[in-house]
């Protein structure tokens, strides 16, 4: 089976190096810029939106004009995937799987792209990049498989490469059973064994130091020598938030893809769970205060991530991931199935008051989660089930 991974390092380049970078990844910016600021142009003029084809068209004349002339120090290819990016966000707008595209800022996520053209010495823990030379990189692991495309970004001072390949792997065969994974905030994951998984906590823990650096940061005049340096400490303790909370995800993704067959997980829809509760003007919201700590502290768990990164290590370990609606799964009861909020007293205990099952709620719920399942694999097979039945059928009147 054909795998793509990416494989992503800290670069050390020289002066010169950055000073390049930091132009690619601003014309970059601008070509992004300026071919989005055309097609809304047209938009406003009832014409139809520009193909790629025809955008690339366009560049080749503003690379040409005498006050763009500099576009040409940038790698053509970077500046093509530029466009290509603008055109994959049409088509996620016009799919209704993104809000519409806007004009990228200076100074947020800057990037750029090089498909091909690249090469890499591993053993010297160097890469070659087009009009970039050779720079090195903190080998921490081995680049395996063929690179597709290797993307340059910049993020808290530093910069990092990720290198995406394409390599052919043996079939795998998943190891352990099926278990149901219960969501939370004070245990992270809650396995239907009994065991979790206790939160990182990554926001939480550095939010006094954050709070500090940005009273400090409000204090600068703004753009000032003093203001920059406040900013990147903001921007230094963002990372550490950031990889603190990464690490910890692919830690515990790691090794429960590692150990089960089959996962199965709430369907949470996060978005609409961490919706702020302050209302209007004319209908102000209640508990204003404890939902916004609600909603903080759901957020600092990073539930999406930790599903997304479930799903493809699975499926690189040959398991299966199922997602069941949350509904009622922390107040049923797994032992007499009833139903009732009252099961739920408090939120670490499940008092069933029917008969009487007194356990953790979490491991309750991490229960039913597997209960629903169950359900749905043994859905899954009878359907695949009967159409194999069906086409069998269909094939012997044929004959």
């Amino acid at each position: 089976m054909q795998r793509l991974q990416a494989f992503k390092y800290e670069l050390m380049p020289n002066g010169e190096q950055q000073r390049n970078m930091r132009r690619f990844a601003g014309a970059c910016r601008f070509v992004f810029n300026k071919a989005l600021a055309l097609q809304k142009d047209r938009q406003a003029q009832g014409e139809k939106k520009l193909s790629y084809a025809a955008i690339c068209k366009a560049l080749v004349e503003w690379k040409q004009q005498a006050q763009t002339l500099w576009l040409n120090e940038t790698p053509s290819q970077a500046l093509q995937q530029s466009l290509k990016d603008l055109d994959r966000a049409y088509s996620n707008f016009f799919a209704k799987r993104a809000a519409f595209p806007r004009f990228k800022k200076k100074g947020q996520r800057n990037s750029f792209r090089y498909p091909q053209g690249c090469k890499i010495d591993q053993a010297n823990s160097r890469l070659f990049l087009p009009k970039l030379g050779w720079l090195r990189y903190r080998n921490s692991r081995e680049v395996l498989g063929e690179i597709k495309q290797i993307t340059v970004s910049h993020h808290a001072g530093k910069w990092f490469v990720s290198i995406q390949t394409e390599r052919e792997v043996a079939q795998p065969v998943p190891q352990g059973g099926i278990v149901g994974i219960d969501m939370g905030i004070a245990r992270f994951a809650t396995l239907s064994d009994g065991s979790f998984i206790a939160p990182a906590n990554s926001f939480k823990r550095h939010q006094a130091g954050l709070r500090k650096a940005q009273q400090a940061l409000s204090r600068k005049t703004k753009f000032s020598n003093n203001w920059k340096k406040a900013k990147a400490r903001v921007q230094r303790l963002h990372a550490r938030i950031s990889n603190v909370r990464k690490d910890f995800l692919h830690q515990a993704t790691t090794a429960i893809s590692q150990n089960h067959a089959i996962v199965c997980i709430e369907d949470l829809k996060v978005r609409n769970m961490s919706k702020s509760a302050a209302g209007s003007a004319e209908q102000p919201g209640r508990n204003v205060r404890a939902k916004a700590g609600l909603n903080k502290a759901i957020l600092d768990q990073s539930w999406f991530e930790f599903r997304r990164q479930l799903s493809y290590k699975l499926a690189w370990q040959g398991g299966h991931l199922i997602a069941v609606p949350p509904r009622n799964t922390s107040r049923t009861c797994p032992c007499c199935d009833h139903v009732s909020a009252d099961n739920r007293r408090t939120q670490a205990r499940f008092e069933c008051v029917a008969c009487g099952l007194d356990e953790n709620a979490d491991v309750v719920g991490a229960i039913n989660v597997l209960r629903a399942g169950h359900a749905r694999l043994a859905c899954e097979v009878n359907a695949e089930v009967m159409a194999s039945a069906a086409g069998t059928h269909r094939g012997d009147l044929a004959a």
